[in-house]
Formats: C-alpha cells, sequence, structure tokens
C-alpha cells in the first residue's frame, strides 16, 4: 500500500549559518513570500512536516521565535491568492491585519489572506530557545465555498480550537499531519475536499452563515461530528445508530441516508471502530496483563462470544490467538 506523502525538513541537519536562508524558503514554499526575523536567525532550530493533498498543503511547524510580514511591496510582487488557516499548539501568538490587533493562544485559530498585509509573531514559552508549534492549511481562495467578502471579515479573528467546528478541523488537522503513514496516497482528494469542507464550516459558524454552505459541505460536516462523537463514545455499550442520531439531532432516517455512500452503515461504522481499538490493545506489550474480555469490554463488547465471533470475521483468527501472534505466547489472564 502507498501512504500519503509527508515532506520533513529540518534546519539542524544543516551548518548554523545555513539554517536561517533555509527556513526562509521552507516558508515561502509553504505559502507566499514573507518578511521573516528572529533573534535567534543566527542558528534557527526549525522543522516542518508538509503533506500535500494536491490543492491543500498541510504543515506542521515547529520553530523558535520569529515576526513577519506580509507588505505591500510583496503582495505586488506575487499575489497567490491564497487563505491560510492556521492554529497556534504551543507558545503565543499574535496577528495584525484590517486594523485588527488579535492576541492568540494556545489551540487558537486564526486566518491569513496572503493577498492582504499582515504581521505576525509566534513565540515560544518564556521566548527562549525552545520551540514554538503550529499547524497550517493552505487553501486557494477559489475552492473556498464561502464569498470572499464573507471571509475577510475573519481575517486576523480569533477562532477556537477547542469547541464546536474548530474542535473537529484541529483534531483533524492533528491527525493527518502527526500521522500521514496511517492514510493512503489514494485518501488524499477525500482528505482535501474533507479539510476544505472542516474549514467551510468553521468560517461559516463565526459568520452565522451555515444555512449558506452548499447541501454537500453540511452533510460532509455533519459526518464529521457523527464520527467524531462514535470515537468518543466507543466504550458505552449502549452506542447504537438510535442513539447517534438522537445526540445530533437527526432522524433515524436522516442519519442512514448521510452514510449512504460511506463504506459503512451507523452500525457497521461503530463495529469497526471497536474491533479497531480491541485489535490495538491486544498488539501493545504494554496490556499483556490485561484479560482478552476486559479489553473487549472497554470497548463496548459486553458478550464474549458475540465478541469472538466478530474479532474472528473480521480478522481471521480468535483474539487470543491474535495476540499470541503479535506479542508472542505466555502467561496471559484469560489463560
Amino acid at each position: 500500500m502507498t501512504v500519503l506523502r509527508a515532506e520533513t525538513l529540518d534546519t539542524t541537519r544543516l551548518p548554523s549559518a545555513d539554517r536561517w536562508p533555509y527556513f526562509l524558503d521552507i516558508a515561502a514554499r509553504t505559502s507566499a513570500p514573507i518578511a521573516l526575523d528572529s533573534d535567534h536567525a543566527a542558528d534557527f532550530r526549525a522543522s516542518s512536516r508538509i503533506v500535500d493533498l494536491g490543492g491543500i498543503q498541510l504543515t506542521r511547524f515547529r520553530y523558535q521565535s520569529l515576526t513577519g510580514q506580509r507588505t505591500p511591496r510583496l503582495i505586488r510582487q506575487e499575489d497567490p491568492e491564497l487563505y491560510q488557516i492556521a492554529l497556534t499548539l504551543t507558545g503565543t501568538s499574535a496577528i495584525s491585519a484590517r486594523r485588527r490587533d488579535t492576541p492568540l493562544a494556545s489551540l487558537d485559530f486564526t486566518l491569513l489572506d496572503w493577498g492582504r498585509p499582515h504581521r505576525l509573531v509566534h513565540h515560544s514559552i518564556g521566548g527562549g530557545p525552545e520551540r514554538a508549534a503550529s499547524v497550517t492549511a493552505v487553501i486557494p481562495r477559489a475552492l473556498l465555498p464561502v464569498h470572499p467578502d464573507r471571509v475577510d471579515r475573519l481575517t486576523a479573528a480569533r477562532m477556537s480550537g477547542t469547541e464546536g467546528p474548530g474542535a473537529l478541523l484541529a483534531l483533524h488537522l492533528n491527525q493527518i499531519t502527526s500521522h500521514p503513514e496511517q492514510f493512503r496516497a489514494a485518501d488524499a482528494p477525500r482528505l482535501a475536499d474533507l479539510t476544505l469542507n472542516l474549514v467551510a464550516t468553521l468560517l461559516a459558524h463565526h459568520l452565522d452563515a451555515e444555512d449558506d454552505l452548499p447541501v454537500d459541505v453540511r452533510q460532509q460536516a455533519t459526518l464529521t461530528r457523527v464520527r467524531a462523537f462514535i470515537d468518543r463514545h466507543l466504550g458505552d455499550p449502549t452506542l447504537s445508530p438510535s442513539v447517534v442520531a438522537e445526540a445530533h439531532h437527526l432522524s433515524l432516517r436522516t442519519l442512514h441516508r448521510l452514510f449512504a455512500a460511506e463504506e459503512d452503515t451507523v452500525a457497521g461504522l461503530i463495529r469497526r471502530r471497536r474491533l479497531e481499538r480491541c485489535r490495538r490493545d491486544l498488539t501493545d506489550p504494554l496490556l499483556r496483563h490485561q484479560p482478552v474480555h476486559r479489553i473487549a469490554r472497554r470497548w463496548g463488547f459486553t458478550d464474549r462470544a458475540h465478541f469472538s465471533r466478530l474479532f474472528r470475521a473480521a480478522y481471521g483468527t480468535g483474539p487470543q490467538a491474535y495476540r499470541d501472534l503479535h506479542t508472542g505466547p505466555g502467561s496471559s489472564p484469560d489463560r
């Protein structure tokens, strides 16, 4: 299987004098030229992981404190017609644009328009040699299904990454940029669409304009919320399509329609995700002392025989044999 490609760049692999120029090139490649400065430029330590989804680019950064300006002169030289949504992971940030100065804390989003002047700062805790961190998504303006005049109102605004649509987008960006190897290269177009829909949903939420989004964007956002809800409640043995529908104020019929084009039904997704969690725990040497039935119960399976049948059907062998195969036979509480 060909996995999703990620390019990892690290200035510390270079001589000290070459690190800052190398980072300037990385920054320009991920969006557009920007005038950057740092108190640590003489020995700038930074790394990035770039995941190109085809038209939409995700980047995870770690770097020492810096400032940056997208000046009118740079914009006259090149307007790439890009939006960038940035999530501060660690450290403190601030963005100035459209006569707005916005401080940003950890897990805050902000929106940048690379065709408009702006100034940004990002400091590590205490401003010392430790590195700050962020994750960004760069999206062509033409792809975003929200009118540019409305999007403009959110430039340099603060948007939470810990609640509502922001929490879903933060989870999505973190998962892809932290573990791109968990996705197939063939998944890239679908991941790009999902990224676009989640960004659009976040912006529409802050504009009170969710009803203006295309139907397919709203449906995809609802699907993402449903999947996240299911993942959070896998350990609840009462989790069922009815429970999911009620939690999202949907009729059961509407919920099933949402999943009509998906690989799994709602019940099938719950079952598959539970089995995946059980399989992961059964192959974890640190959980070797845990009985199989206790692991199954942790993920919502209360009937041992039923769990064993489902596990065997999914993976071709029973759960205890699967554990022995991947961790080696030994003293097990189930024996």
